[in-house]
């Protein structure tokens, strides 16, 4: 297999706490979707994969990956979509969720993404990059890139990270992500070599099921029944009723409608009538804490994760 067919997983974080250390720089965190890009000039192609290792580069017709890079190279980067010199987590899902070439072209114009890159895995020059430290990895990928107007280098900054925790938190942003320096790059791995530190509590959790709708829901859903993984065990976590629009309420209620099941997951005790579904989908939760029984307290819907898969939701990842 060529370089340009590998499936390659991105080296994930832990969370923490902000902190500044000379052994770490620290970047700014997107809220956005991870993917690698494949980038082959000779044969000008390019592949854009996410974290399910799926192919999306025809969701991005704007990205000039092709002007972006000087050789041959494998990029590890975030797409982001802003609103309102914001990201939006509501603007990328309806990216996200395109499987059309023809829509992806309008979309691109109307609600045009940006690819902010901050590693290179493999060059044509110098091969695969894993075992090269972060900060030569950089090195590289400064040398053999040129911005354009939809791709742009990730800036970091050294030693200052509560301070610059505090800027972005400022501007509005998510957080900041600290990387050791001397870091090797470990495929598909969690590592404390690369801390996220996040103003909010978040945690990804799979949707398997929903509870019925009242009044203005009626035809939709009032709630998402929310369960983590523990072995081959579903652990329920408890329900997500806030954070959806009414656009997203009808259509993702027709999406659960397609996947519902009859097999029960685990007893819940509610007034109202719970259906179930296949574990297709995650999504991404804001909330102060689990309780004492292993449910969110004050949860809050964010948005789908379509790049993570419900084996990365693990009640072993949350330190509750």
């Amino acid at each position: 297999m060529s370089w340009f067919e590998e499936k390659i997983k991105p080296m994930l974080a832990v969370k923490g706490r902000p902190f500044s250390s000379l052994e770490y720089i620290f970047e700014l965190k997107w809220d956005g979707s991870r993917a690698l890009a494949f980038v082959d000039l000779e044969n000008e192609r390019v592949r854009i994969q996410n974290r399910r290792l799926i192919e999306i580069s025809f969701r991005y017709p704007e990205f000039e990956l092709l002007d972006f890079t000087s050789e041959n190279a494998i990029f590890d980067g975030e797409i982001v979509v802003f609103e309102r010199n914001k990201p939006s987590f509501y603007s990328l899902q309806k990216r996200d969720h395109v499987e059309s070439k023809f829509k992806a072209s309008v979309l691109a114009k109307k609600i045009p993404a940006n690819y902010f890159v901050f590693d290179v895995l493999y060059t044509e020059s110098k091969g695969w990059l894993y075992k090269r430290t972060l900060m030569e990895r950089k090195e590289i990928l400064s040398k053999i890139s040129s911005e354009t107007k939809r791709i742009a280098l990730v800036d970091f900054v050294e030693k200052s990270g509560e301070e610059f925790y505090e800027k972005a938190i400022k501007l509005g942003l998510e957080g900041i992500i600290g990387k050791k320096k001397d870091s090797y790059y470990f495929p598909g791995k969690r590592s404390d070599l690369w801390v996220k530190l996040k103003k909010r509590n978040t945690g990804d959790f799979i949707i398997v099921g929903w509870l019925e709708g009242e009044g203005e829901r009626s035809n939709t859903f009032g709630s998402l029944v929310l369960a983590l993984k523990s072995g081959d065990n579903y652990i329920h976590v408890g329900q997500v009723g806030t954070g959806f629009d009414s656009e997203f309420l009808e259509w993702f209620s027709k999406k659960l409608k397609e996947i519902e099941i009859e097999r029960q997951y685990f007893p819940i005790e509610t007034q109202r009538v719970v259906h179930w579904c296949e574990p297709r989908y995650v999504c991404e939760v804001e909330f102060l804490e689990f309780t004492a029984d292993l449910k969110l307290r004050a949860p809050i819907f964010l948005r789908l994760r379509d790049d993570k898969s419900q084996e990365e939701c693990r009640l072993e990842e949350f330190d509750h």
